[in-house]
């Protein structure tokens, strides 16, 4: 029995349909354009609105729950201040939807790609990627990228493999966010269908160099956002953790965006805004963007490719390896004792089993792992210690 008036709820929808119509902008992302791949079964009935319903659906996720122990830069660091990558979503977040509300854009739009766009990481953040990637490429399967590995996951792994049926509007933006490609403007490209984020993610996997660019405002303003989140939070905890002072920051860049995360994160958002504000792009001012640019450089140089935090580098890329084979030898082996059978593949839907080779599995497998259960199947003695 129906516990809800469905003529109540629909009223209430439309109501808010309506409402939103007169609250965003013209350039903003209605509910109402909304596509999914397959109908849904309450359709109207629901009150939530389409990328409300993909929010709850992305926190609901189990790759989400994962997040609490993935890496965002710092691996095998012991403290607990270093940000990992389920705060780094959330800032991001906070940040996408604090620019999105003040360019009156969709704010549920923003959350869901925000809180997606980073759940195909790769244990051990980008050295995880570059080690994954790598033994993708020598099986024949493709470069792995995180953003393309988002989307796989809740498109096709998750639900065991019947995916969250999400928003093409929502993938898309998670698909184009790649945060670490430089843009002073972004300029959404709106012609895009699911063919489009199919082929979109052969031609990235295939192509490493294909540049790819959000089909909405939101997720334009969430790529830059995941910048905006990032930056200055490496800075504090390089600082943190002793890697640089923070006199050596460039002083172009201080000069303009402030030293401190809060104030360079203020100064951006503050930019962002008053550059983009009622028009059909986001944008930052070229000196802005040039400033940034700086602090990109000398996180490159002096954080990202320190050698001090590459000291396991080596021994993960061999863990990788090792692991990748094991569960490739024991799907073709068929051995039911595999953890990747039990419980990966345990339930698995016949949609995913029948188009998705041994290397890819083992793919979306090893992606998922947290830094914690990758290093429990790891013999003992070949774990790097912290």
């Amino acid at each position: 029995m129906k516990k809800y008036n469905e003529d109540i709820i629909g009223l209430a929808r439309r109501k808010l349909d309506m409402a939103q119509t007169k609250r965003l902008s013209t350039m903003a992302t209605r509910d109402s354009v909304a596509a999914r791949r397959s109908p849904e079964e309450r359709g109207d009935t629901d009150y939530r609105q389409s990328f409300s319903i993909d929010v709850d659906r992305i926190l609901h996720a189990h790759a989400y729950a994962r997040y609490i122990d993935k890496t965002q830069v710092f691996s095998l660091v012991k403290n607990d201040h270093i940000t990992h990558r389920v705060l780094h979503v959330q800032l991001v977040s906070k940040i996408a939807r604090t620019i999105g509300r003040y360019l009156s854009l969709n704010e549920d739009l923003i959350e869901a790609i925000a809180l997606g766009h980073d759940i195909g990481h790769a244990p051990f953040g980008h050295d995880g990627e570059r080690c994954l990637s790598e033994l993708c490429l020598n099986h024949g399967i493709g470069a792995f990228h995180h953003n393309v590995q988002s989307v796989q996951f809740l498109d096709k792994v998750e639900r065991k493999g019947l995916g969250w049926n999400l928003c093409l509007q929502t993938l898309d933006g998670i698909l184009c966010h790649d945060g670490e490609v430089h843009n002073q403007t972004l300029r959404p490209q709106s012609d895009k269908s699911f063919d489009t984020l199919d082929r979109e993610q052969v031609q990235k996997t295939t192509d490493s160099r294909t540049g790819l660019m959000p089909m909405t405002l939101e997720g334009c303003v969430v790529r830059m956002a995941d910048t905006i989140a990032y930056i200055g939070r490496d800075i504090e905890d390089a600082i943190r953790l002793d890697l640089i002072d923070r006199a050596d920051l460039p002083r172009d860049s201080v000069e303009c965006l402030g030293s401190t995360n809060g104030t360079i994160v203020f100064n951006l958002v503050t930019n962002i805004i008053q550059n983009s504000f009622q028009k059909d792009y986001v944008a930052f001012s070229p000196d802005v963007s040039e400033a940034l640019q700086g602090l990109k450089n000398f996180n490159l140089e002096r954080i990202y490719l320190n050698p001090r935090i590459k000291a396991h580098s080596a021994k993960l890329s061999h863990l990788f390896d090792l692991l990748f084979t094991r569960y490739l030898k024991a799907i073709r082996s068929k051995d039911m004792t595999s953890v990747i059978f039990n419980p990966f593949l345990n339930g698995m839907s016949v949609s995913y089993t029948e188009t998705h080779s041994s290397a890819e599995i083992v793919r979306d497998f090893i992606a998922g792992m947290t830094d914690a259960y990758f290093l429990s199947q790891c013999p003992d003695d070949m774990r790097p210690s912290i």
